[in-house]
């Protein structure tokens, strides 16, 4: 699977579930554990629930994604950017868009955020910066397994650079060497 940023500055919201067990999901805190890095890119795999490979990253040409934040949702612009009434999110797509696979609210865990710039202070403290991404920068991921995927375009304002652009997919099947975008 490769995702592309076709404009550039936007973040996609990324999750991957076990397709012969939807409660095996991408992890964070197993990801994060195994690569021994908050920097995930070229060479790492993203790891399940049950410490199974479920993802490798094969090609990344910006090298700063984010394992740490959760989908922003309607209580996100609630709670930290105090919006009133209705704000599209992450989290409200993802579970419109898997809910025809049986995937649940609480079954979406914190999401793998393509090209979100993610800084961490000395103290610890979290600052969201502007994507590195430029127009066409992507990354590609090898499917470990056989897998159900969400992927959105975040709706955030501080994780866009208080811009929403649009995200590209495609899906790349290797067959005896040649690939074939879906």
């Amino acid at each position: 699977m490769r995702v592309i940023d076709p404009l550039g500055e936007q973040v996609a919201d990324f999750i991957a579930f076990a397709r012969v067990d939807l409660r095996e999901c991408v992890s964070s805190g197993r990801t994060l554990d195994y690569n021994n890095t908050i920097r995930l890119t070229t060479g790492h795999v993203l790891y399940s629930n049950r410490s199974r490979p479920l993802l490798t990253i094969t090609a990344d040409t910006v090298g700063r994604h984010d394992f740490l934040y959760t989908p922003c949702s309607q209580e996100t612009f609630d709670i930290l950017y105090k919006v009133t009434g209705h704000h599209p999110s992450c989290f409200e797509n993802l579970c419109v868009g898997l809910r025809p696979y049986g995937i649940e609210p609480d079954q979406i865990p914190t999401t793998f955020n393509i090209f979100m710039n993610v800084e961490v202070a000395a103290g610890g403290g979290l600052s969201v910066l502007p994507p590195l991404s430029r127009p066409g920068d992507f990354i590609e991921m090898r499917a470990e397994a056989d897998l159900v995927v969400g992927l959105t375009a975040c709706s955030a304002e501080v994780s866009n650079n208080f811009a929403f652009k649009p995200i590209d997919f495609e899906l790349i099947t290797s067959l005896g060497g040649d690939s074939h975008g879906a």
